[in-house]
């Protein structure tokens, strides 16, 4: 089985807020173009920030989308999700939220309540899912996914495990629904301990080290933080674990459709974009209180 060699690893650049809850780096389409990393769109990550105590919790306020799907993993602290489509729940640690907005959904998402008055350490990832184009006016869904019901896989000789989020790891699947072929997993390695992932060749492949630091490929350093892309030119890639490291794990096929993105919106045509901002701007999203 042929090597996957290393496009590029990326540091992390200057974040910016998203609402006043989210400080975030973004890195896709920031490291490549949202056709070179197809079917992820948008990646967010809100490293390791201390948010303080406060009465009143941040977030981000209500707003539209259409056309894919929001996935927010949480790695500390808690999220508060709700949309008009009548989804939402609380996210702790180690849970994921995964709403497809497809046809159109307000939502909105903030600190939740009772975490917001202590505050602490907060770190997520969120992520945007393309639909293809016979999905995108589909109607929207929430799935609410505890890390209890992850599917987790221990790695030989205790050197760690693969939590399953979508997808499949060696004939495990994960709980998560898509419409299209995504693997997404948490690997969590144990310090000095190496291991090793196949996807097909044309899967769009990176990761994000969310803790630690690995070396990949038995060559290159990814620091914590760090988001690294692979090329479509092999299908395995080893990673080693430099301390005891957490890595974000995306490998999907590429849809391979038009993109056509503004705003809130990911369609394949113009056209498309214009007819969402109409249709929001005329109440057919549906109505959440702010």
């Amino acid at each position: 089985m042929k090597i996957r060699t290393i496009e590029k690893i990326t540091k992390p650049g200057t974040p910016h807020f998203v609402g006043d809850g989210f400080r975030v780096h973004n890195f896709i389409p920031g490291t490549s173009t949202m056709k070179r990393m197809d079917p992820f769109i948008m990646m967010d990550y809100n490293s390791k920030y201390n948010f303080p105590a406060t009465e009143k919790p941040k977030g981000v306020g209500v707003h539209p989308h259409r056309g894919f799907e929001t996935v927010t993993i949480a790695y500390k602290g808690r999220v508060e999700h709700g949309d008009s489509a009548g989804g939402g729940g609380v996210i702790g640690e180690g849970d994921v939220q995964w709403m497809t907005a497809a046809s159109g959904v307000l939502h909105k998402e903030f600190h939740e309540t009772e975490w917001s008055k202590t505050g602490g350490e907060f770190q997520m990832v969120q992520l945007w899912v393309n639909l293809p184009a016979k999905d995108k006016m589909s109607s929207p869904k929430y799935q609410a996914i505890s890390h209890s019901e992850m599917t987790k896989i221990a790695l030989p000789n205790q050197s760690g495990e693969i939590e399953v989020i979508a997808g499949e790891y060696d004939g495990y699947k994960g709980p998560a629904s898509t419409f299209t072929p995504i693997n997404m997993y948490n690997v969590r390695l144990k310090k000095g301990n190496k291991t090793e992932l196949n996807f097909p060749k044309h899967y769009t492949t990176a990761l994000l080290i969310i803790e630690g630091e690995a070396k990949l490929n038995s060559e290159y350093n990814a620091p914590e933080d760090h988001f690294v892309m692979f090329s479509n030119d092999g299908e395995s890639f080893t990673m080693e674990a430099l301390q005891d490291t957490v890595i974000l794990v995306l490998s999907g096929k590429p849809i391979n459709e038009p993109i056509v993105a503004h705003g809130p919106f990911v369609m394949n045509t113009q056209e498309e974009i214009m007819e969402a901002f109409q249709d929001y701007n005329s109440g057919k999203f549906g109505y959440l209180e702010d």
